[in-house]
């Protein structure tokens, strides 16, 4: 389970360290930062994938993601008393992300490349990567260390020991250089974090992939834009939680009841609701029923991951089935880790009344973003690298 997530220079998040624990619901205002902190999970996740550079390119570049504000506000800043307006600067300009967890602790920090002739002038490059045990980055705890192009890792002698001298600075060294011999954190972390499962805005237009039928193999995980919808419902039935898809469907629509039809191997979802003389079939749900729908095949996973981040999963659901997926997302806490986020107040409502959730609340001051009611002292201890 990871226990702090830390984000520096992204976007509003000029210096942003949030405690996690098993379940954990962000929240706040439109621009809150909100989106940003599910667009920095993403970016860790696809650090582990050899991605992290092209999921920069597709937000606009590293400048476009940069913090825009000044390095440092003072309290004077904030209290109106001195003009807001940039400095010389004392550190690099840097974007840097990582976590704690309770076997693993990841950094790691892009930025921009020195000036030279190429045509990837504007290519990030990864300045820095850490990988320790611990709650934060000591030295003592540390186990690899990149600066550059270079990366060392720790025998079991606790000695230092040159892994490689020629690391590409577009590469991680989680891809590269993960080695269950020579670098055994490396590997198992970058299991970890491609283990990571993220859900965001499933479509259900009339022309969505859940509402065709498709070729059924089993589906222990429902993809991104659930287009396997129906095969992932069969897999629930025969090999997984068959009594807790009943009730999730029952909890939020007394009385129906779904079952899964074939049609030469073809796949299709249907519902049968009380009052009604035959089932509906995927293209005939309504958008919210179908999201819905959708949301139960992926929380009620056989194959649950370490962690699930849902981002606005209230998208086209009427408020009263907000309860339900409250209750549904509670029952999956009990075996992944879940980040949850939403501005939903039905759905807030619900997940704040279980047993272990840990309520986020953003706001913004002075374009940044804050935690409200967390103090600097309450915040988890953490250190980025030394540069």
């Amino acid at each position: 389970m990871l226990t702090t997530l830390a984000i520096s220079n992204y976007r509003s998040l000029r210096n942003l360290v949030l405690p996690l624990g098993p379940l954990n619901v962000i929240t706040g205002a439109n621009g809150s930062g909100k989106s940003s902190i599910y667009r920095a999970l993403r970016l860790l996740a696809e650090t582990a994938q050899g991605r992290v550079i092209p999921a920069l390119a597709r937000e606009g570049g590293l400048q476009s993601t940069l913090w825009a504000g000044p390095e440092t506000i003072t309290r004077a800043m904030r209290q109106g008393d001195q003009a807001i307006e940039g400095t010389v600067r004392k550190d690099p300009i840097r974007l840097r992300l990582g976590f704690a967890g309770e076997n693993l602790g990841y950094l790691i920090e892009l930025g921009l490349p020195i000036p030279r002739e190429t045509a990837f002038g504007l290519d990030p490059e990864i300045k820095s990567e850490q990988i320790w045990t611990g709650p934060f980055l000591r030295r003592v705890s540390q186990w690899v260390d990149r600066q550059g192009a270079l990366v060392r890792s720790k025998d079991e002698s606790g000695n230092w020991q040159v892994i490689s001298t020629q690391l590409s600075s577009f590469d991680s060294m989680l891809m590269q250089l993960a080695d269950p011999r020579h670098a055994p954190e490396m590997l198992q972390l970058r299991e970890q974090v491609r283990g990571w499962r993220f859900y965001d805005h499933f479509r259900t237009d009339a022309d969505a992939p859940a509402r065709i039928p498709q070729i059924g193999t089993h589906t222990p995980v429902l993809s991104d834009d659930g287009r396997d919808l129906a095969a992932a419902m069969q897999t629930i039935l025969e090999i997984g939680d068959a009594e807790g898809l009943a009730q999730a469907v029952d909890d939020a629509f007394p009385g129906a009841t779904i079952s899964v039809g074939n049609h030469d191997s073809r796949f299709e979802l249907n519902m049968q609701q009380y009052g009604l003389l035959r089932p509906l079939r995927m293209a005939e749900l309504s958008d919210g029923t179908l999201r819905y729908l959708l949301w139960v095949a992926a929380l009620l996973t056989p194959r649950p991951p370490a962690l699930l981040v849902l981002n606005e999963p209230e998208s086209s659901l009427h408020p009263d089935l907000l309860p339900a997926l409250g209750r549904l997302i509670a029952k999956a806490a009990k075996h992944s880790q879940i980040i949850v986020v939403t501005h939903a107040s039905r759905l807030i409502a619900t997940l704040e009344r279980q047993a272990g959730c840990q309520s986020i609340a953003l706001e913004k001051s002075l374009g940044e973003t804050q935690v409200c009611g967390l103090h600097e002292l309450e915040r988890p201890p953490w250190q980025w690298a030394a540069k």
